[in-house]
């Protein structure tokens, strides 16, 4: 194995971008460059984290060895191609990748039968590029999950039901909510989290009890755009403020053991994130707390005596008791998520969260665009 550090390369220089780099912190890895569709965006990373700043992402990749593509979902298909030709290791955040047509235009069918040759599409590049794909998927790295995963190991128990969430009071992206960008509202841009959290432990349960993962096979869904009703009484709380997408979602998800979960997700919870998951197996139940965890309770007078400080996510006012996250990362998974990445990509081993997962998460996804505009028919999930 090389001892050198592996150079990772940044697409994307906002939110995501930003704490990629900062839970690489300890590993072999560093950040060797970022690009960004905006010139200060960009140059202002560079300068923060004493890093190259790239015009694009085909001029930073002969610098680097792995692309973290941090990026809205409308770019990533493109980016993915374009590092597994060059032969470099891919990191891809959240939401995978989805149908960017208006959906005015296109019927929840095409968007489908379109994003399933996609995804065919892109997996046999990687395939033939021989490169490793990391889906930064972080509610599977979470220490809750994790805990899970080695209680399912260890018992060969058999999960018979799951219930998982995760909403808050809106996204900051001035994209979120425009179907032509993030390919669908609450149901892809959360559901991917809890979704992501119970197809995990699913297969870990099947690799465990039968030699072969438990895949989603059938789902029946249900989207809302609640905050567009003409008697929503908007109090100024939640974000309004979406083009073509649903601010609610509920998914039933079936497994090929006839096993089921439930993911909820929505844009109309105050307090900050709310993530969690509920197993129900044969032998235990465990709820997995990702946020708020009842860490660290901080208490504050006045909101002015913390003022900028980043101790909850997506939590209005820093006033009063808060369940502050202990360290950004930690809690909901993502430090250990690049952990792995890195240690896998330099020793040439598959991540915990794959290719494979990233695609049955985003086929589960889209079939169940289907089924709500069927009005909760099931409809069964393609398998590639």
């Amino acid at each position: 194995m090389n001892s050198s550090p592996l150079r990772i390369g940044i697409a994307g220089a906002g939110f995501a971008g930003k704490f990629h780099h900062k839970n690489l912190r300890g590993l072999p890895a560093v950040t060797a460059g970022v690009t960004s569709s905006r010139k200060e965006s960009r140059e202002a990373f560079a300068r923060e984290f004493e890093t190259a700043a790239y015009e694009s992402v085909e001029e930073m990749l002969p610098h680097i060895d792995v692309l973290d593509i941090c990026t809205p979902p409308s770019s990533h298909a493109a980016y993915i191609r374009s590092a597994a030709k060059a032969g470099k290791h891919i990191i891809v955040e959240k939401p995978f990748h989805g149908f960017f047509g208006s959906p005015e235009q296109y019927s929840k069918e095409e968007m489908l039968a379109s994003v399933t040759e996609e995804l065919r599409g892109i997996r046999q590049t990687v395939d033939e590029a021989g490169v490793i794909l990391g889906y930064a998927e972080n509610y599977i790295y979470a220490p809750s999950i994790q805990r899970e995963r080695e209680i399912i190991e260890t018992t060969k128990a058999q999960i018979l039901r799951m219930t998982a969430e995760e909403s808050h009071s809106g996204s900051h992206s001035p994209v979120y909510g425009i179907w032509s960008e993030q390919g669908g509202g609450s149901l892809i841009g959360k559901g991917c989290h809890p979704l992501g959290g119970v197809l995990y432990l699913k297969r870990k349960e099947g690799i465990a009890r039968r030699g072969s993962p438990i895949r989603p096979v059938a789902v029946s869904c249900r989207t809302h755009a609640i905050t567009k009703r003409p008697d929503f009484e908007d109090r100024g709380y939640l974000r309004t403020t979406y083009k073509d997408t649903e601010d609610y979602a509920f998914l039933h998800v079936i497994f090929d053991d006839g096993m089921i979960a439930d993911v909820m997700t929505s844009e109309l919870v105050l307090g900050g994130v709310y993530d969690f998951v509920e197993v129900y197996a044969n032998n235990h139940r465990t709820r997995c707390h990702i946020q708020p965890v009842k860490v660290v309770d901080l208490y504050s007078p006045s909101r002015k005596e913390f003022e900028g400080m980043d101790l909850m996510e997506k939590i209005s006012s820093n006033e009063g008791w808060i369940p502050a996250y202990p360290e950004f990362g930690w809690s909901n998974g993502q430090m250990y998520e690049m952990h792995d990445f890195v240690r896998c990509m330099r020793e040439g081993k598959h991540p915990e969260c794959d290719l494979e997962l990233a695609i049955d998460i985003t086929l589960a996804i889209y079939a169940g665009y289907v089924s709500a505009d069927r009005k909760g028919a099931e409809v069964e999930v393609p398998r590639i």
